[in-house]
């Protein structure tokens, strides 16, 4: 049986499905309240995209899913994304986790890795003390309305001191346009822990008449003296509207890295943020997008620095085609009493279709004297040169031009932890980048 989320989703719908999973009062409560909060708050406003023409509450009905005995029940398409011997491994089919594994060793080492919806029956007390504290329910209608409908997910902690050396994997995919897909990402490192977490988004292939929003949120909380590896690649169908946030928030002498593949066939809204709380502490963002078709996305890539000698590093590159449009916003901040940050950011843009479009906006936000900071950007077609260069060695043209696409993104592909998924990703740019 399925619960159809209404528009406008309530206080009533949302609370009556909470109870009938069986969460705890205080996360009924918290649905409730968001729903509230999504009747009031309006949706993000996006710079020069108009996300109100999209239609963002095509939200699906919350359908549970059967749990699988064995990964090898998993469509051949996602299953292969798994890796041949993850440390763990959480799946989510449309509404709910149907999966979920982590290895003995890790488990006796104090690691915690399930769905969400598990670990708010299991360990709510943890859980409660960090959802929703990188991303407020009350920031807009976006937060709001997702605090509310959220499925499945993922829940992560790293224990103190414990370095796990393996990637730790979650697949995310969607094969009903009715069903709601909302994922809720929680990853907790603790004192001088190190993990790596890699997640897929993906979709079937097959045409659907029905819209669907994937609303997905991301919190992390980097301790001090933590490092967090995060690794993500978005591939749903053109029927999918993707809305991701991300935040972390890095304490003292704390690391977190972003790699970010946005290869989504539908329209995109991405955040990516990290918080740079703590003296010392450090974040890195790595972001690769292509748009084809008439792809619209708004891609904001975003460094705020509170602590003192914190350091920002943020790379988004972009290859538009077609009529694709794409607004990629890459903000550093320095707050007062942050002295001696250094904060940098690079966009650059590679067109390859006059009817396409790519702004790149550079911001820097400085309220402190000593500190240092610097952007660059630029928005461009394929270097002709470059191309002449490459035929004079007898390279053809449409070869000379696709080794120059994938050189101008192999500074984000290289970086993919794990070898199924650094080649699912090239995969993916082959198909993206086909004329």
């Amino acid at each position: 049986m399925s619960t159809q989320l209404t528009t406008p989703v309530n206080r009533q719908s949302v609370e009556a499905l909470s109870r009938g999973k069986g969460e705890p009062d205080w996360l009924t409560a918290a649905r409730g309240k968001g729903a509230e909060l999504a009747e009031q708050l309006e949706w993000p406003k996006p710079e020069k995209v108009r996300i109100n023409r999209w239609e963002l509450m095509a939200l699906g009905a919350d359908k549970p899913q059967a749990a699988i005995a064995a990964v090898d029940e998993l469509p051949e398409a996602v299953r292969s994304l798994s890796g041949e011997t993850p440390a763990g491994l959480v799946v989510q089919r449309n509404s709910s986790a149907v999966w979920s594994r982590l290895s003995a060793e890790l488990q006796a080492k104090g690691v915690i890795f399930t769905d969400l919806e598990t670990a708010v029956r299991e360990h709510g007390d943890l859980v409660q003390k960090y959802l929703y504290q990188a991303v407020g329910q009350d920031e807009d209608k976006l937060t709001a309305l997702h605090s509310a409908i959220w499925n499945g997910g993922v829940f992560l902690y790293v224990a103190k001191n414990v370095e796990i050396e393996l990637p730790l994997q979650a697949l995310f995919y969607s094969d009903d346009a009715e069903a709601s897909f909302a994922p809720h990402v929680l990853i907790v490192a603790d004192n001088h822990s190190r993990v790596t977490y890699v997640e897929n988004v993906v979709s079937e292939r097959a045409a659907a008449e029905t819209s669907l929003v994937q609303q997905a949120i991301v919190e992390v909380f980097v301790k001090p003296g933590a490092e967090v590896r995060f690794a993500t690649v978005h591939h749903m169908a053109e029927h999918i509207i993707d809305m991701t946030i991300r935040r972390a928030i890095v304490e003292n002498d704390a690391r977190m890295e972003w790699i970010v593949g946005d290869l989504h066939d539908g329209h995109v809204l991405s955040d990516t943020q990290s918080h740079l709380k703590g003296n010392g502490s450090s974040a890195d963002a790595k972001v690769i997008s292509i748009g084809s078709n008439k792809q619209q996305m708004s891609l904001t890539t975003r460094a705020v620095h509170f602590g003192r000698s914190s350091d920002s590093n943020m790379v988004t590159r972009a290859v538009m085609k077609d009529q694709a449009s794409a607004i990629i916003n890459g903000i550093t901040k320095i707050e007062k009493a942050a002295t001696k940050a250094n904060g940098v950011q690079t966009e650059k843009v590679l067109m390859l279709s006059p009817k396409a479009r790519g702004d790149a906006n550079p911001i820097l936000l400085i309220d402190e004297d000593d500190v240092t900071a610097g952007h660059a950007a630029s928005v461009g077609q394929v270097n002709p040169e470059q191309v002449y260069y490459l035929m004079s060695r007898g390279i053809s043209k449409q070869e000379a031009e696709r080794l120059i696409i994938y050189g101008f993104l192999a500074p984000v592909v290289s970086e993919i932890p794990i070898d199924v998924v650094r080649e699912q990703l090239q995969r993916l740019l082959e198909r993206k980048l086909e004329v």
